[in-house]
């Protein structure tokens, strides 16, 4: 396995998603992690994160530096080359010019990590500062026109730095490094699977509930539903699953779900409808983090009423993901910036009685859809697109009615039914509506009218950390718009969404 050290990057799911698509297992530690738990999980090798701090700041991020004489290959990324430059001896200053975006990288020493690289490629910098100095045993191996060092290594005691970030595609060699590092300087072998994973997760969770009862909120998404399917082959009938109908459901949603989950899960499900106590809660509410906490706190209320009809319910299961974890806050309470907080991170009281089991906190959803297939989950469960856990709620911008929500169930029910007619449902990470809290004038049948104004969304995805607008065809968008605007009361204007993430998130709130 490879240990990560989170210096606050937002690129740190990438140098994860990367080591794991070579088959190697890998972790996300914080910077204060200690050596003796470094040491206890005996990792192949350390990799170091890039982050958005300088060195030579007070309050900077640094690990401790005996991680440089654990033995193991240590490969420093940005921030992380800076650190390893700093703690040994070296010199990082501010740089004469600043280096963001694509830079020539040219390659003195083709051994090691640039082992097969062309002498000239592309990297993709970004960074304010630079290593003036390095470290008595490094030796320089590559630089860029703005960067002399902009690469470094240490061959005996297998130190490697990075200026710019091998982990992201603008760097088209990356992949190259990365697997250098991993296979040839670190010797990893290719042994994590989606078989493996679920065994050990099986056999973690079975050893952590033991013969107590565990509860889940089970929404009919993919990543509840391998979490249930996950928990169930680890403790069986000692699993209980709710399904909490919030109100903030699409058209047809809580009753389709019933019946795709009782047909296809063997396990215990009980179906809770509290969709009045979530709309009175939300009435005039209009900000999104508000919005989140709000249902958070309702649904861990109507979790602990029905826990308290369980007896010995100890444990709350959760679908949680990495991309969740990386958004609301740093793993492992890293230096990661806070972007939203999300309903299965942020949305927990403090006072929870239940315990959480989260076994998919580390997976990214492409992995989750893997280990679905592995342990035998069906395929309509398997391919749903992500729907948020406050549902409706973060997509009906501004106030929540019931009419609101009215119309925006019967506009999604339009898109789906075209993006699925044609084809593009499993191609697309999501696609969805969002109901705008403006009105626009239109002229329908001679006659002046002033409604509402609803977007589309359609996006492009690997893991939902990076995502680009669909490319859908013109025709098919018209043929939405057209049928939204006369099917629709109470909408006359459709515009769609063409923005990226970043800067943009998937969801507008």
């Amino acid at each position: 396995m490879i240990v990560i050290i989170d210096f606050g990057s937002q690129y740190n799911q990438l140098i994860a998603r990367r080591v794991r698509e070579c088959r190697v297992y890998c972790q996300i530690l914080p910077p204060d992690v200690s050596i003796a738990h470094i040491r206890s999980l005996k990792p192949s090798g350390l990799i170091l994160s890039g982050g958005p701090s300088s060195i030579y700041e007070e309050n900077s991020p640094k690990a401790d530096p005996e991680i440089f004489n654990l033995g193991i290959p240590v490969l420093g990324i940005c921030y992380g080359m800076q650190f390893m430059a700093d703690a040994l001896g070296g010199t990082v200053k501010r740089a004469g010019k600043r280096e963001y975006g694509f830079a020539e990288l040219n390659i003195s020493k083709a051994e090691g990590i640039f082992k097969g690289i062309d002498p000239k490629t592309i990297s993709w910098m970004s960074h304010g500062d630079s290593i003036e100095a390095m470290p008595k045993g490094f030796e320089m191996t590559a630089s860029t026109e703005n960067t002399e060092i902009a690469a470094a290594c240490h061959p005996e005691k297998k130190l490697y730095g990075l200026q710019f970030h091998p982990e992201v595609e603008h760097t088209p060699k990356g992949k190259d490094m990365l697997k250098n590092f991993l296979f040839d300087v670190c010797g990893c072998k290719k042994t994590w699977t989606m078989k493996s994973f679920a065994k050990e997760a099986t056999a973690q969770i079975r050893e952590t509930v033991g013969d107590k009862k565990i509860i889940l909120g089970l929404s009919g998404g993919v990543d509840s539903s391998v979490t249930a399917l996950l928990i169930h082959r680890a403790v069986g009938k000692n699993l209980t699953c709710i399904f909490v109908d919030n109100g903030l459901l699409r058209k047809n949603e809580a009753e389709k779900l019933k019946k795709t989950l009782t047909q296809n899960l063997d396990i215990n499900i009980r179906f809770v409808d509290a969709s009045e106590d979530f709309l009175k809660a939300l009435a005039g509410v209009t900000d999104p983090e508000k919005k989140r906490k709000i249902i958070g706190k309702i649904f861990m209320d109507v979790f602990e009423a029905e826990a308290g009809k369980i007896k010995d319910a100890e444990f709350l299961g959760q679908g949680t993901l990495y991309p969740d974890i990386i958004e609301s806050v740093s793993a492992f309470g890293g230096p990661t910036a806070v972007i939203k907080s999300h309903h299965n991170v942020g949305g927990l009281p403090k006072n929870m009685k239940l315990k959480l089991v989260e076994p998919l906190k580390y997976l990214f959803k492409d992995e989750v859809r893997a280990l679905g297939k592995e342990i035998a989950l069906p395929e309509e469960l398997i391919w749903r697109q992500p729907f948020p856990g406050p549902g409706l709620a973060i997509r009906v911008l501004g106030e929540i009615t019931k009419e609101r929500l009215d119309i925006l169930r019967e506009v999604d029910a339009v898109l789906l039914e075209e993006i699925r007619n044609n084809g593009y449902y499993k191609k697309l990470w999501q696609s969805f509506a969002v109901l705008l809290p403006i009105k626009s004038v239109g002229v329908m049948g001679d006659q002046r009218t002033y409604e509402n104004i609803t977007a589309i969304r359609a996006v492009t995805s690997k893991d939902a950390m990076t995502a680009d607008w669909a490319r859908l065809p013109h025709k098919l968008l018209a043929h939405i718009s057209n049928r939204i605007i006369n099917e629709v009361r109470g909408v006359n204007r459709v515009v769609y969404d063409i923005s990226s993430k970043p800067p943009s998130t998937i969801e507008w709130e």
